[in-house]
């Protein structure tokens, strides 16, 4: 029976490899769909047999041999229409001998090309997120499907459609053939930025923290600050991660929330501090200032404040004025909003929240009006208005679908 650590190390080896088995194919085979097909029955392949044998010497070889054979037999079962593609792939000697074929491991790391490919201006950003997390971030569908409260049959059609959606763009994995990289490269920031969010704050579910997506997008941005052009936006995605990430242990104890003026600043991870800090200190210097940059700045005042007291709100509600200029998003709206509240009163926020909830209708916004009942029951608390207070806490816990956050909304409408 195999032990648990075999069964932990297995998965983390199948998690690592898995985009570079589907580069090696993507790129020997060109189809991006049947590739990922087949390297995901390879992965399943893996788990079994290494179980039941042991962890091969080469296991991204063994993989890849795998995914390989089960490609041809992708190719083989393909209707009429496709066996044009198939006879091509039999008429090259080199690959004629399925069986006996020997397929060497190429010592690159393909996944800045697949997080290219995978965002892609032809899909939509949730697919973009979906596919990243399959064929990058090696997330089953399952996974992903539980990630974003949807059923697994619609995560994997939006998965398959993603996939056929590629191949109708004609979408080439090469970097060098890619005319839009500065956009493509701006897409991928963008969802690993929305697939760490999700896993910080996960939508619905039982637990407030995803460490799957969270880990996941930490280790797709670092590798995408290693392997990048020294993109400054890059690093400061980085430092944001890292800096808030940081905070994850101290914001729920016993599967409570706990707000960030309560949060026991000791148990705070200074190894991602002093790295995230370093990242954004670098950066910063170079004065090419964007809005990941700004975000890891503001996760930078907050993370350094020895204590809730010492927090230099005036500096983050500046901030985050900046950061409204270059991404003016209800979100950040809402974060201005608590800043300015908490630099300079809590009337002052709530006079701020009225305008802008005048000029954008935040409170009626869908991707914004749980999160502006928060913040309104927040102020209207701190200003003694608890009545009001309480209604606001209990009409945005009755909308929450994370189970963490609907407990701490029921509790502060209970008063």
């Amino acid at each position: 029976m195999t032990s648990p650590t075999v069964r932990r190390r297995i998965e983390e080896i199948l998690r690592q490899e898995a985009p570079q088995v589907l580069g090696a194919l993507v790129r020997r085979f060109g189809r991006f769909d049947l590739a990922e097909d087949a390297t995901q029955e390879a992965l399943l392949a893996a788990h079994g047999t290494w179980q039941a044998e042991a962890i091969p010497a080469e296991p991204r070889g063994w993989l890849i041999r795998v995914g390989y054979r089960k490609l041809i037999d992708l190719l083989r079962a393909e209707d009429a229409d496709r066996r044009r593609e198939y006879e091509w792939l039999a008429s090259d000697p080199r690959r004629r001998d399925v069986a006996g074929a020997v397929v060497t491991p190429v010592a690159r790391d393909d996944s800045l090309e697949l997080l290219v490919l995978c965002c892609h201006p032809a899909l939509t950003e949730p697919s973009q997120i979906a596919l990243t997390l399959r064929a990058v971030g090696g997330l089953t569908t399952t996974e992903i499907a539980h990630a974003y409260g949807v059923p697994e049959a619609t995560m994997a059609t939006r998965i398959s459609r993603a996939k056929q959606t590629l191949r109708r763009a004609g979408a080439r994995f090469e970097l060098a053939g890619v005319d839009d990289l500065d956009a493509r490269l701006t897409a991928v920031e963008r969802v690993l930025y929305l697939i760490f969010n999700e896993g910080y704050t996960a939508t619905a579910g039982p637990s407030l923290v995803r460490v799957d997506l969270t880990s996941e997008a930490i280790r797709l941005a670092r590798m995408l600050v290693a392997a990048g052009d020294d993109d400054p936006e890059a690093q400061g995605l980085l430092a944001f991660m890292l800096l808030t990430e940081a905070r994850r242990e101290a914001r729920q104890i016993d599967d409570v929330l706990v707000v960030l003026d309560d949060q026991d600043r000791a148990s705070w991870d200074r190894t991602l501090i002093e790295e995230g800090s370093r990242l954004i200190e670098a950066v910063w210097e170079r004065g090419q200032v964007g809005p990941f940059q700004l975000q890891a700045a503001i996760s930078a005042v907050h993370v350094n404040a020895a204590t809730a007291a010492d927090t230099d709100w005036p500096q983050i509600a500046a901030l985050y004025l900046w950061l409204e200029r270059l991404e003016p998003t209800g979100v950040v709206r809402l974060s201005r909003v608590v800043a300015v509240s908490r630099a300079f009163g809590a009337r002052r926020g709530l006079a701020l929240l009225d305008e802008l909830d005048r000029k954008h209708a935040l409170s009626s916004d869908p991707l914004t009006a749980s999160r502006a009942r928060i913040v309104r029951a927040h102020l209207l608390d701190e200003v003694g208005e608890h009545a009001a207070a309480r209604a606001g806490f209990a009409e945005a816990a009755a909308s929450s679908a994370n189970e963490v956050e609907k407990r701490y909304l029921e509790e502060r409408a209970r008063g």
